[in-house]
């Protein structure tokens, strides 16, 4: 038994040194388009089983539930879309937390299609809003809100709502809460999204909060609820975000 173990293990050991060491001597590729070509290749079961619940799911996204006499359009630093969006949300937020809310904040990034003049419909505010973000309350210092403008002035701008900011050749030049000039020392409720209060689009300062109320309800469902309940939907340029070269 002994010399068939070491028979075998001997020649386990030498089958390696008798083996032709394998080298890679050319790469070639090859590239596939993915296009119409495929399309007689494809399972097409699956599109006839998810054909009732699409065309149930269009019917309702095609839905309306206000209308808009002007487009609502997305532009730096201030336009129609951000002021609407983050007046809705600062009213929503005075709904529903129990206490003042001072400002609202809304990103420029967040606001992910305009809306044409004439119908709104439940599939354009799902558009404007794909995410599952919640409405928060912050509590922050004077000094986190100036900072946080500091920020909008370097980056170009964001939604507001309840305040004005004013960037000069790119310095931020004034910021006013209640027609009044932001107090460093004091505290303010800023309504916004769990998204924004980790400090995400260059808000670092929204992280620096004493308190977070989270609602638990999403933002989408609160401008679905706002467009219904105003019906026309407008919104203006009123200044509440200026930068002058």
């Amino acid at each position: 038994m002994r010399k068939i173990t070491l028979i075998a293990l001997c020649t386990l050991f030498l089958l390696p040194a008798c083996q032709k060491q394998q080298k890679v001597t050319g790469v070639s590729t090859e590239a596939i388009p993915v296009n119409t070509s495929l399309d007689a290749i494809q399972d097409t079961t699956y599109m006839v089983d998810l054909a009732p619940i699409t065309a149930d799911l269009e019917r309702e996204m095609n839905v309306q539930i206000g209308y808009a006499p002007e487009a609502l359009y997305v532009a730096a630093p201030e336009c129609p879309m951000l002021n609407w969006a983050s007046d809705a949300l600062w009213e929503a937020a005075k709904k529903h937390y129990d206490g003042t809310v001072d400002i609202a904040i809304v990103n420029m990034g967040g606001m992910r299609c305009s809306w044409p003049k004439g119908p709104i419909t439940r599939g354009n505010v799902f558009e404007l809003m794909p995410f599952d973000n919640r409405l928060v309350v912050l509590t922050l210092k004077g000094s986190d809100i100036i900072e946080l403008c500091q920020s909008f002035a370097q980056y170009g701008g964001q939604g507001v709502a309840g305040m004005r900011v004013k960037v000069v050749d790119g310095q931020l030049a004034d910021v006013q809460i209640g027609g009044r000039a932001v107090n460093p020392e004091a505290l303010y409720h800023v309504a916004t999204s769990d998204y924004l209060s980790g400090g995400a689009d260059h808000m670092d300062a929204l992280a620096q909060y004493s308190e977070l109320w989270d609602s638990d309800l999403l933002i989408r469902d609160l401008y679905l609820q706002a467009v219904r309940e105003q019906d026309t939907i407008r919104a203006t340029v009123d200044g509440r975000m200026t930068m002058y070269p």
